[in-house]
């Protein structure tokens, strides 16, 4: 069967992927080399150099391409590096328009790298289309959408976004790190780029930093594929083994961590000491019924926010943590808790977070596939 026929769950397992042609390896095996022979000057076998490309992280772009139902993935050496190959098809004066609620690490390349080469970045709420509507002009170029949003769980209408480009020279790109293609397929909701940071649930362990394009269109693909080699920011073959491997697993992962996180998230809102709980799964969450059409199920990450919170007693509860590990990151097998507003979020001027919700006593957490008795046992210790 050709792959895009596969149900998910198989093209995890075998998308894009075929048994290694010299000795039929199962795995794609760790072609941990610089350099390719060559019999005559352009003479090889598909590979001259690694860092245009690699028989490892071939194997992964094609995984990438098959499991997002693309046509062309693309690896590198983080999340951020994906990002950087995105802005970079861009020029001076055009307009980027992002979700006011995002990561980081986003905000600060966008803020902090790009803007000083002239590109103008809109930070917006995306709860509805009107405030991206009313920023769209002629110098419009690319809508950055989070969904799940970190760390406040926001929840954006996808396909209500990508109408708005339609017949406009204006590409919609979805970081789809947080729901993955388990959850949520952005190219089939009228998106033109799908980003991961493929650290997290993809990789799915915690031992490794890769960062995903996955395009259906090929002028794109090639446009992306020019900036990658040109400008290098790839993965090693190790690290694209694990990702693949990550891979392989991530149907079976997601499906705990979903069960895990509803447990979790009404675990927290029943509890008294808690003022509020960020999870899309619930049905007084804002656009919940957009969750419901555009997800399978509602993920693993969940924010909250202790009653009275300050940021002390947030501090003082994830430092008694025991099971959850108290790490930047998320998406890994164990169970991860964090504080944007001094970690994740940091870099985003405080009067900025405060607008979108990254109060001083939120806390995140990435539910892992743990057994949730223990999970629940260790938040009640740690908050009470």
């Amino acid at each position: 069967m050709a792959s895009k026929d596969l149900k998910f769950n198989t093209k995890t397992i075998h998308g894009g992927q075929q048994p290694d042609e010299a000795y039929g390896a199962v795995m794609p095996p760790i072609y941990q080399t610089s350099t390719y022979a060559q019999t005559t000057p352009g003479g090889h076998k598909g590979y001259q150099y690694s860092r245009s490309a690699n028989p490892t992280r071939t194997a992964l772009e094609n995984s990438l391409a098959s499991i997002e139902g693309g046509e062309f993935g693309l690896a590198f050496g983080s999340g951020i590096a994906a990002i950087d190959a995105v802005i970079k098809l861009l020029e001076p004066g055009d307009e980027v328009i992002s979700t006011d609620d995002l990561y980081g690490g986003s905000y600060r390349i966008f803020k902090k790298i790009f803007e000083k080469f002239g590109i103008v970045f809109h930070f917006v709420s995306m709860q509805g289309t009107d405030a991206v509507r009313d920023k769209i002009n002629s110098k419009t170029k690319l809508i950055w959408v989070e969904t799940p949003t970190n760390p406040m769980m926001n929840i954006i209408d996808i396909k209500a976004i990508a109408a708005l480009t339609k017949d406009k020279d204006i590409l919609l790109a979805v970081d789809n790190t947080f729901a993955t293609p388990y959850l949520q397929m952005p190219l089939e909701l009228g998106a033109d780029i799908v980003m991961h940071s493929a650290t997290k649930y993809l990789g799915g362990h915690s031992d490794t930093v890769v960062g995903a394009l996955v395009v259906k269109d090929k002028e794109l693909a090639d446009k992306l594929y020019f900036v990658q080699n040109a400008s290098g920011a790839v993965c090693g073959p190790m690290d694209s083994f694990l990702v693949l491997r990550g891979i392989k697993t991530l149907h079976v992962r997601m499906q705990r961590h979903c069960e895990n996180g509803r447990a979790i998230a009404l675990y927290l809102k029943s509890n008294p000491k808690i003022e509020k709980v960020y999870w899309p799964g619930f049905e007084d969450h804002p656009n919940h019924h957009i969750a419901k059409e555009q997800m399978k199920d509602f993920g693993g990450m969940i924010s909250f926010v202790p009653k009275g919170g300050s940021y002390d007693n947030a501090i003082k509860i994830v430092e008694r943590l025991q099971v959850f590990t108290l790490a930047e990151s998320l998406g890994g097998v164990e169970s991860l808790a964090g504080h944007p507003a001094s970690m994740t979020h940091a870099s985003i001027p405080k009067e900025e977070r405060l607008r979108s919700g990254v109060v001083d006593s939120l806390i995140r957490l990435s539910v892992g596939i743990e057994d949730v008795d223990d999970l629940i046992a260790d938040l009640e210790q740690a908050i009470e």
